[in-house]
């Protein structure tokens, strides 16, 4: 039997563990899917805001691959320092497949930065995901303006969850902490802000329209920055998405004034500086941007600041280093040849990657199919060279003896069962438990 781990249970780590069981050309393949966390499915859980359901629904396909035959899911099992190392990991098992995604967020690099006030959106989505290793109180919503610099999905979803009452999210599973901060919120304005043109921006048409489709907010638009870029001249030209997005902004730029309780402004060539601010974060300065004609901008020399008490950065992610793995430090990324880990340029035996820390934080959740098959197809290449070495002992049971305390499944059904329990006694649906003792509990309960 070949025993193969996959480290992270997202959906990198799933296709992958899918793409192994499928497989015909090694019969006999037994698949580990461990996580740090005690609960599967990775950013679907802890990085899709609450009120997309339709993707959060992606949950059910991956729990399909997880209840296989073959594969065994086992959380709580952190891997690194502190955990168990990459090399413990190789001497239990056959393969080994990274699948550990781009953990932390870029940074601006700009004055001002560090002050209270300015956070990383990712930590922010965290939160309101419930995820363990943010406090679940850790966002007291007393801005007036806030500010999301970045024009990608992730920024439009900060914005529309900032924007959106909170009676609106009730019916999710929205931690009940986060509600109440939300129900609390005194944030009336939002501005997200990108130092290039509306063409160039990352969000998908979907995204943008369902800012429109908020009831309690208004979202504007500047004509001028609009006509500012090239794209707009000649829209055939454009691709699709490009085109209908830059529709959806005309259609808001036509209204210059609102009444409702919030307002969204989409501000486009506009590069932040500088934050200021003394005890914390007080205004966001900008430079006016011009399109360079190669597909970048160029600094104008002008500036405008934005009152903002809540900054909310959303400018990408970025993998950081595995203890005992190789890493691309400029990249962010393992360095790899399809899939199979490269130390000093040469193949590691067992050792391979998928996902985003293989490629860096590019496509959509779809793309980590593909790059999963790809890194299989390079492991059943290797299968008969890696099955020929022996193990010492089951797996599950060197786990315990490096003293890791795996979640299993059954423990994953009590935490679905604590957080259903939890949502009927507030007379919601299932509510995500915030915490580490709490999950624990649940799960530890649970067998």
């Amino acid at each position: 039997m070949l025993r193969v781990a996959v480290v992270g249970s997202g959906p990198s780590g799933v296709y992958t563990a899918e793409s192994l069981t499928r497989q015909t050309a090694l019969p006999d393949v037994a698949v580990d899917v461990l996580d740090r966390l005690p609960c599967p499915y990775g950013l679907v859980r802890y990085g899709v805001a609450p009120d997309h359901e339709k993707i959060k629904s992606l949950q059910g396909a991956l729990r399909r691959v997880l209840e296989q035959p073959g594969v065994r899911f086992l959380g709580n099992v952190p891997v690194g320092d502190p955990g168990v190392s990459p090399a413990r990991l190789l001497s239990l098992y056959h393969a080994v497949v990274y699948c550990v995604g781009t953990s932390t967020d870029r940074h601006l690099g700009i004055p001002g930065e560090e002050l209270p006030g300015s956070v990383s959106a990712t930590r922010f989505v965290s939160w309101y995901s419930a995820h363990p290793d943010i406090p679940p109180d850790g966002f007291a919503l007393d801005a007036r303006s806030a500010v999301v610099i970045g024009v990608g999905n992730v920024a439009v979803d900060v914005t529309r969850v900032l924007a959106r009452g909170a009676g609106e999210l009730r019916h999710t599973d929205v931690p009940q902490t986060a509600l109440r901060a939300l129900d609390a919120s005194r944030v009336r304005e939002v501005h997200m802000v990108g130092r290039r043109g509306p063409t160039q921006a990352k969000f998908t048409t979907k995204e943008l329209r369902e800012l429109g489709q908020l009831p309690g907010a208004d979202v504007l638009v500047r004509p001028d920055e609009l006509a500012m870029d090239p794209g707009a001249a000649d829209p055939a030209a454009l691709p699709a998405v490009a085109r209908r997005n830059l529709e959806v902004l005309r259609g808001w730029s036509e209204h210059t004034t609102g009444d409702l309780p919030r307002r969204i402004q989409l501000r486009f060539f506009l590069r932040p500086v500088a934050l200021l601010g003394t005890d914390r974060v007080a205004a966001v300065r900008l430079e006016r941007t011009v399109p360079d004609g190669r597909g970048g901008v160029l600094g104008t020399g002008r500036f405008e600041e934005i009152e903002a008490q809540l900054v909310l950065r959303s400018v990408g992610y970025r993998g950081v280093p595995l203890p005992g793995l190789p890493f691309d430090a400029e990249r962010g990324v393992v360095p790899n040849a399809a899939g199979r880990v490269l130390r000093d340029g040469e193949p590691s035996p067992g050792e391979y990657v998928a996902g985003w820390i293989k490629r860096g934080p590019t496509g959509v959740i779809g793309t980590n199919r593909p790059c999963a098959k790809e890194t299989v197809n390079s492991l059943l290449e290797d299968g008969d060279r890696l099955a020929a070495r022996s193990l010492p002992r089951e797996p599950l049971d060197g786990l315990r003896e490096s003293g890791i305390d795996p979640v299993p499944w059954s423990g994953w059904l009590g935490i679905e069962a604590a957080e259903a329990a939890l949502g009927r006694t507030l007379d919601r649906g299932p509510v995500k438990i915030p915490d580490w003792a709490g999950l624990l509990a649940a799960a530890r309960g649970a067998h």
